[in-house]
């Protein structure tokens, strides 16, 4: 009974973390849109096809990733719980958020929205990574596309990054200062968080972090 006890609390956490840091991700991403000095790099591009479309940018943000996610069934990559959950929350919490918070002018108000947003998702993408439960769809599609091809898993990424900065930046999306310094810090950030928010074996009570560099895990919005 103790041990089925646990399992449960262990589960709960899980969960908890996953859905807390898929809510965050979004409401963070929010913040970098509402400070107006430059996205993450899908947001780049979510926020182009944003300005061409019509639609909302939590919209287009779970619709392209439900594209990438069909683009998983050639690379025979297998989705989980948190690559769907990643699809269906990060875009409502984003949208969300971007109903409550106004846009900022003055620009220390504007610093301060970039430099919440950053620290938030990186908090964010440690809790959940470090719920393990499946990676985002286009963290699947960067390691799908290394196991296919053999090209590293940082020429992918790479490749990838700079392939949806540009076409979003030609489209509308918004290019600045915040993009280099997320590029910069959320490496660190991650990492710091990972290890804040692992979460103890279900068995033996030690914890588990996600193994390799951060930036390979970090999830991608």
């Amino acid at each position: 009974m103790a041990r089925y006890s646990s399992r449960h609390g262990h589960l709960t956490r899980r969960l908890f973390q996953l859905y807390a840091g898929l809510a965050l991700y979004g409401a963070s991403s929010a913040l970098l849109v509402r400070s107006g000095l430059g996205l993450e790099p899908w947001n780049v591009l979510h926020q182009g096809l944003s300005e061409r479309t019509g639609l909302s940018m939590g919209l287009v943000l779970t619709l392209v990733g439900a594209a990438v996610l069909l683009l998983w069934i050639p690379l025979r990559q297998r989705p989980g719980l948190g690559t769907v959950s990643n699809v269906l929350v990060i875009g409502a919490a984003m949208d969300a958020t971007l109903t409550v918070v106004p846009e900022a002018h003055a620009m220390a108000v504007r610093v301060l929205l970039l430099t919440a947003g950053i620290v938030l998702n990186g908090a964010a993408t440690g809790l959940y990574i470090a719920a393990r439960f499946g990676p985002g769809p286009r963290d699947g599609l960067m390691t799908g596309l290394n196991q296919r091809t053999g090209v590293s898993v940082r020429l992918v990424r790479t490749a990838i990054e700079i392939t949806v900065v540009v076409t979003g930046f030609l489209l509308g999306g918004t290019v600045g200062v915040g993009t280099l310094l997320y590029a910069v810090a959320i490496g660190p950030l991650a990492q710091l968080f990972l290890r804040a928010f692992a979460v103890p074996s279900a068995s033996d009570g030690s914890t588990v972090v996600a193994a390799g560099q951060p930036g390979r895990a970090i999830l991608r919005s």
